[in-house]
């Protein structure tokens, strides 16, 4: 088993393992724990009261973080018509219909999103579910990333909204911001992803929902989160 360096079990003195933090608390701590020479990705990881072998306990969903995630995301839209237009005045990255679909077959992967109308969903699935639905690239519906709407999926995408999904063990993970933010903005993108989190609630889920939570920068250590009676019930 890999052991911590100096560094980070310096930073894991800084945090006391006997109590649950507030996020106001953790936010501003992790900020201090995060050392590193870049930017470092502040995230989320929750454990719920669900049982993931079970599809109908499965979490998914998508949240509008109101201070965004503090990175760029680049989007490619597979769409024609008319909405090629809107998709390049929202300020997509790539826009093609059939030829960007063969351009990304062939390798192109200069993205971190995909968004596709309707319309194209059947070449999309037949060409591109193999290649793109293991790195979680895939337009689907539920992730807000397929439907008529161009310009409102772009934009979304611009400003900050993130998709979250358990693993098979039954955790969510998600990013809800950057070191550099202050204290206020990182808990209330937490405030937002935990309110998303409870609408998608499955309702075969029974007892304890949210039965954990850690905040956590890139390189630093976790810090364990209080989670209040509402998210618990």
């Amino acid at each position: 088993m890999p052991k911590h360096g100096k560094r980070y079990r310096a930073l894991t003195e800084k945090v006391d393992r006997t109590k649950q933090y507030t996020i106001d608390e953790a936010a501003t701590l992790v900020k201090e724990l995060a050392t590193a020479k870049f930017d470092e990705t502040v995230e989320v990881h929750f454990r719920l009261g669900i049982d993931p072998r079970k599809s109908d306990q499965n979490v998914r969903g998508t949240v509008a973080l109101p201070h965004g995630t503090g990175r760029s995301v680049r989007v490619a839209v597979i769409t024609k018509g008319d909405n090629v237009a809107a998709a390049e005045a929202a300020g997509a990255d790539v826009v093609g219909s059939d030829e960007l679909i063969e351009r990304i077959a062939g390798g192109f992967m200069e993205f971190d999103a995909v968004v596709a109308t309707p319309d194209m969903m059947a070449q999309v699935g037949q060409k591109l579910a193999r290649l793109l639905g293991p790195r979680g690239l895939l337009p689907n519906p539920k992730s807000g990333t397929v439907g008529p709407d161009v310009t409102g999926m772009v934009r979304g995408l611009k400003a900050g909204r993130i998709e979250f999904r358990n693993d098979k063990t039954g955790v969510v993970h998600a990013p809800i911001g950057k070191a550099s933010f202050e204290p206020g903005n990182l808990s209330a993108n937490y405030q937002a992803l935990v309110s998303a989190l409870e609408a998608a609630k499955p309702g075969s889920a029974k007892g304890v929902y949210l039965r954990s939570a850690y905040l956590t920068s890139t390189m630093g250590p976790s810090i364990p989160l209080t989670l209040s009676s509402q998210a618990l019930a």
